[in-house]
């Protein structure tokens, strides 16, 4: 006996009275009840759920209301859950199936109106001769789009579902409904799926002359900044300020690393405008990773103190309003307004045809080539440098070196074999791993100390300054593991095959993607 729904489309404009009426010669149907209805679905703003093959609706008219995550391809239902009103966030629902799923998919992302349609909502029941129900029908009816028919399977009726199943599928009206209505009403609306990506999606002609390749790169991530723009001011989810703020490194890396491309005069503010943007925007960041990391700190430490901590979180809430206020200013002053206004205005000239610049006129496949062998040969000499007894400035110097490396191989991938770059960009970002940590755990080491002393003034409790030195004790045991550790990831990065690659990749001239 099968229990998975059946869902068919009904073509605009059939009503559901139409096709009752036909089924109505061969079955008895009786109308249970007709209601209608607001249906919205959700996404994250980088459209996780749909790349993932996933649907999320939320019923509010219906009792309960009810958020139900469906396959998007074949409308299956995943997971069904009453609730109250729509989350915000997917820890906001009750454990179960769908809070589980949406977790797992969404990670700290926010859930997100896509849009909302009205319907009128049929519920129907097939009865056989001894008036029991062996078949339940819903058709859904919506303005402009073809309905949709569900049959839902009765336990020991699998007779009655075949049967209405090989009557409609001689209607020519009816066809199998191979997705949700999704997919459909959002070619009709104003939202693209999968129209944002934090990744950059270039794609670059290597005898492209160096200064329009750059400046093609750079207006692709101010298309990243502006387009986060909006959920970093209303702090929609912590994930906005992070592109944002990988948008404004890159673009930093980018103008210290295309040497002898655009005009250093006209350049030069722009530096001091993205390096500012980066100060302005630290504080807030680095109290999100704190928040996100809060339930991983607790988890850290012995059972009988975890909840002393958490006069901490309503500290780091606090602290981090504060700072987003901050920000915020900033983010709409004049100063942040006018500037960037000014480096679009710039990015969209074109370059001179005549430029003074030595790499100017390079093909970006040689100035790839060239910048990138020359950082990964830094990186090579730095990380071989660093010795047991090394400061631990070196470990981060090395960090940055190797964030310069990964941003030009980002950049510059559309050059080179899809598959060699991917795996390099891996094996890189495995290695920064070690270097990440090492630097991380100091720094919330040291934050913990400094939250500690400014607690001191808000009549914390004592068992809460206790259960934050045993967790600065635990991460400096973090960070002293991961220093320890260095030596062995830096073999693992430095090893012959990894040489041989990047050698072949980056010192011979870059290969255009295979058709």
């Amino acid at each position: 006996m099968t229990n998975v729904s059946l869902q068919f489309k009904l073509a605009f404009p059939t009503s559901a009275q139409q096709l009752t009426t036909k089924l109505s010669k061969k079955f008895t149907v009786r109308q249970v009840s007709r209601q209608q209805c607001s249906r919205s679905y959700f996404d994250s703003f980088d459209w996780r759920l749909y790349a993932a093959d996933l649907c999320c609706a939320f019923d509010a008219d219906i009792s309960p209301p009810t958020m139900t995550l469906t396959e998007l391809q074949t409308g299956q239902t995943i997971a069904v859950q009453a609730v109250r009103k729509a989350p915000s966030f997917a820890w906001e629902l009750d454990d179960g199936p769908l809070r589980r799923k949406l977790e797992s998919c969404l990670t700290m992302r926010a859930l997100l109106p896509l849009l909302s349609l009205q319907l009128q909502r049929h519920q129907y029941n097939i009865l056989n001769h001894d008036e029991k129900t062996v078949l339940r029908l819903v058709i859904e009816e919506y303005q402009d789009l073809d309905a949709r028919v569900t049959l839902l399977p009765v336990k020991g009726y699998d007779k009655a579902l075949r049967r209405l199943t090989k009557v409609l599928s001689k209607l020519p009206e009816v066809k199998p409904a191979s997705q949700t209505i999704l997919p459909e009403a959002l070619a009709r609306s104003e939202r693209r799926p999968l129209d944002y990506s934090s990744r950059l999606d270039l794609h670059l002609d290597p005898e492209m002359r160096s200064d329009q390749a750059c400046k093609l790169i750079f207006r692709r991530l101010l298309e990243i900044m502006t387009a986060n723009e909006t959920g970093v001011i209303a702090d929609t989810d912590s994930e906005f300020l992070h592109d944002f703020r990988v948008a404004v490194r890159r673009t930093r890396s980018g103008l210290n690393q295309f040497k002898g491309v655009l005009d250093d005069d006209s350049v030069a503010p722009f530096r001091d405008f993205f390096a500012w943007l980066g100060q302005i925007t630290s504080p807030t960041r680095d109290l999100d990773v704190y928040l996100l990391s809060f339930e991983h700190y607790k988890s850290s430490l012995p059972v009988s103190i975890r909840e002393d901590l958490n006069p901490l979180r309503d500290f780091l809430i606090s602290k981090h309003r504060d700072s987003q206020r901050t920000m915020t200013r900033h983010l709409q002053s004049a100063k942040y307004r006018d500037t960037l206004s000014q480096w679009r205005e710039y990015l969209r000239q074109s370059v001179p045809e005549n430029p003074a610049q030595a790499n100017a006129k390079l093909p970006i496949g040689k100035l790839a080539e060239r910048r990138i062998w020359k950082v990964y040969r830094r990186v090579l000499k730095e990380g071989g440098a660093i010795d047991d007894a090394s400061p631990a400035e070196d470990l981060h110097d090395l960090r940055k070196t190797c964030k310069k490396l990964r941003y030009l191989m980002e950049f510059f991938q559309s050059l080179y074999d899809k598959k060699q770059i991917r795996a390099l960009i891996k094996t890189l970002k495995g290695f920064q791993e070690v270097l990440g940590d090492f630097q991380d755990y100091q720094i919330q080491e040291q934050a913990l100390k400094q939250f500690s002393g400014e607690m001191l003034h808000d009549q914390t409790p004592a068992a809460t300054f206790l259960a934050m030195g045993v967790l600065i004790q635990e991460l400096d045991k973090r960070s002293n593991n991961a220093r320890g550790d260095f030596r062995r990831r830096f073999l693992e990065f430095n090893r012959a095959e990894n040489q041989a690659a990047f050698k072949s990749l980056f010192q011979s001239k870059p290969r255009r993607n295979a058709p």
